[in-house]
């Protein structure tokens, strides 16, 4: 049902074309895909190389779409919906990736009765590993729900989850690849100042984070249990874990989340009308 649907797209960042890559690889054909994208270059960038009709202004973009993707920056939110207004009438479905802004603010910016669901995504999706969580608006149904599933399951896994946790998917996964990335960096550091060359170093700290999560994803253990199967008594693994511990490892990436589930709460409190 999906790739038999027209999508229209508002704004044409990386995570825009993350989906649009994902729907192009399940076999949408391109004309199925209209981009609003209101830098040139990024126009031209996104027709050329992903054969997507591109447009400047949004408004063509939601017209002629059955459904409506909302991938523009919550700091802009106020402008572009209140724009559209006008094109998203209440039999489409309107998909939005915007951090923070709730879908009973999208809803009251929009016409009466649109349908709305709420999507947090995250950037591996540019590489189709992807995961996202999705929540439904008031009026958006569970045929709406499967929709959005069916488009986001393009690029990686989607998790269903209430409106309310949604700051939390924030904190957890839509910011967690930024704490990855600085883990991985920080791990080639710690092989640079060791003795390793800058590309062994990186290319086995990437590897490692690369292995250890797809360990916890196909054995079904506790993350916890796999750490102690790798800590031998009075070994190297253990030494550095307590290191870990005094430096308050596990608390940080816990008060990190909690930092990133405040920041998505105030965004949520940007004024709409």
């Amino acid at each position: 049902m999906l790739f038999d649907t027209t999508i229209g797209f508002i704004g044409g960042g990386n995570m825009a074309e993350a989906l649009i890559k994902g729907l192009l690889a399940g076999g949408m054909s391109p004309g199925r895909i209209i981009v609003a994208e209101p830098a040139a270059g990024r126009r031209a960038f996104l027709a050329e190389t992903l054969k997507v009709k591109a447009v400047e202004e949004n408004t063509a973009a939601a017209a002629a779409s059955q459904m409506v993707v909302l991938a523009v920056k919550p700091q802009v939110a106020a402008s572009v919906l209140s724009g559209l207004d006008g094109s998203v009438s209440a039999d489409k479905l309107v998909i939005s990736i915007m951090a923070g802004i709730s879908t009973i603010s999208i809803e009251e910016s929009l016409q009466n009765g649109t349908r709305i669901v709420r999507a947090m995504p995250n950037t591996p999706a540019l590489v189709l590993s992807g995961a996202t969580a999705i929540c439904a608006g008031r009026r958006a149904d569970a045929a709406d729900l499967d929709l959005a599933r069916e488009l986001f399951l393009t690029v990686g896994t989607v998790a269903t989850i209430t409106e309310r946790q949604m700051d939390a998917v924030t904190g957890v996964s839509g910011s967690g690849p930024a704490y990855a990335f600085s883990f991985i960096e920080a791990l080639a550091d710690a092989g640079v100042k060791n003795g390793l060359s800058r590309d062994t170093a990186l290319a086995l700290a990437v590897q490692t984070l690369l292995g250890a999560a797809k360990l916890v994803q196909e054995s079904g253990d506790h993350p916890a249990v796999l750490r102690d199967r790798v800590t031998s008594p009075g070994g190297t693994t253990i030494s550095a874990l307590h290191t870990l511990e005094n430096g308050r490892f596990h608390g940080l990436i816990m008060d990190a989340v909690d930092a990133a589930v405040k920041r998505s709460r105030d965004l949520a409190g940007i004024k709409l009308l």
